[in-house]
């Protein structure tokens, strides 16, 4: 196996499309929204990428069958002129740092052959303690989309994120920018400790604002209120919740670190 292997399921012409990246990350923020995405529009997949530099595992289905893991991209071309997408999942980033890279560098590589606009990179923002903000804090790679961001409810410059931004979700920004293509990151605060919905609704409704697109969000609102009843009900216990306990909940999401 080639370390990085693209197999293509369909071909499909996208108007200056934009990217949404939604991989694996704190609070698995970017993974739900971009999948809530997916599903709301009835994006089809276009794309598999298999890379030697995922953990070496297959994930198992339902029926006992299994699936090498992998990243995938969506398309969903919009009707009346309206905003095209490309959006990318998957069941893990990369465990190696040359890895990063590698996928990074295809990411943007499939950017310019569909003639990709901008790219929004979406995850969470862990502070250690559960919180009831709804915040969304942001950076770009051009300071030209700085006000676009705020107008949308976003927070930029914010001191926490001096450290940095580590993953997908940081270095797609900075490979961006070597090819001039804008990008910016939306971060949901969260716990950092448990699939987090009610942050992914927060993400979510910028990204909307952002892109031009309103979406339906009694899904993410049913299962942040059910995540809440799980925590309250282990706060009165005197615990913290585990992540096997908050698992049980919602088999479908697992939480990556």
């Amino acid at each position: 196996m080639e370390p990085i292997e693209i197999t293509r399921i369909k071909e499909i012409k996208l108007d200056n499309p934009i990217i949404i990246e939604g991989l694996p990350g704190v609070g698995h923020v970017g993974k739900l929204v971009a999948e809530h995405v997916i599903e709301q529009l009835g994006a089809e997949k276009i794309i598999e990428i298999y890379s030697t530099h995922f953990p070496p595992q297959v994930t198992v289905n339902s029926d006992g069958t299994i699936k090498l893991v992998n990243n995938e991209i969506y398309a969903y071309k919009a009707e009346d002129g309206g905003q095209d997408l490309l959006i990318i999942v998957g069941d893990h980033q990369s465990a190696t740092n040359e890895g990063h890279y590698e996928l990074c560098s295809t990411y943007i590589s499939l950017a310019e052959e569909f003639g990709v606009k901008m790219v929004y990179t979406l995850g969470g923002y862990g502070t250690g303690e559960l919180s009831e903000s709804s915040d969304v804090i942001g950076a770009v790679n051009n300071s030209n989309l700085i006000e676009q961001l705020t107008s949308a409810g976003v927070s930029v410059g914010e001191q926490e994120l001096n450290a940095g931004i580590i993953g997908v979700s940081g270095l797609l920004l900075g490979m961006c920018m070597k090819i001039e293509l804008d990008a910016a990151c939306l971060m949901g605060i969260t716990s950092g400790y448990m699939v987090d919905p009610k942050s992914a609704q927060s993400v979510l409704k910028v990204l909307g604002t952002l892109i031009g697109i309103e979406f339906d969000m009694q899904d993410l609102e049913e299962r942040a209120e059910e995540m809440m009843k799980i925590v309250e009900k282990l706060q009165d216990a005197g615990q913290m919740p585990t992540q096997q306990e908050l698992q049980s909940y919602d088999e479908d999401l697992r939480y990556i670190g």
